[in-house]
């Protein structure tokens, strides 16, 4: 399906993105560091949940479902977990930013 393919370029872009931002970053603002890395682990989990999803269409065996099944889960754990950690990071990048110059 195609929304699907859009989808995953998407979410690697965004991965792209946040990974290139986090090596950029200056090494004195190690919040935004982690909060980058956060960012692209989410758009890295949600590559892999939309990859999962894509492979059930395309292809249709029993080994298809059970490797989509973990990409899956395992995208949608990533997504949840570091969501959380985003938002935990979020809530000290203000502080962080006065703190340094």
């Amino acid at each position: 399906m195609l929304i699907f393919v859009v989808l995953i370029i998407v979410s690697f872009v965004i991965y792209f993105y946040n990974k290139t931002k986090q090596f950029r970053t200056r090494t004195v603002l190690p919040i935004r560091k982690k909060w980058y890395a956060a960012r692209a682990s989410m758009a890295l989990g949600s590559f892999m949940a939309l990859f999962g999803i894509n492979q059930l269409f395309v292809f249709q065996s029993a080994i298809t479902y059970i490797v989509s099944a973990i990409f899956i889960v395992l995208g949608l754990a990533l997504v949840y977990y570091n969501y959380k950690a985003s938002r935990h990071y979020q809530a000290f990048l203000e502080e962080e930013a006065d703190l340094n110059p």
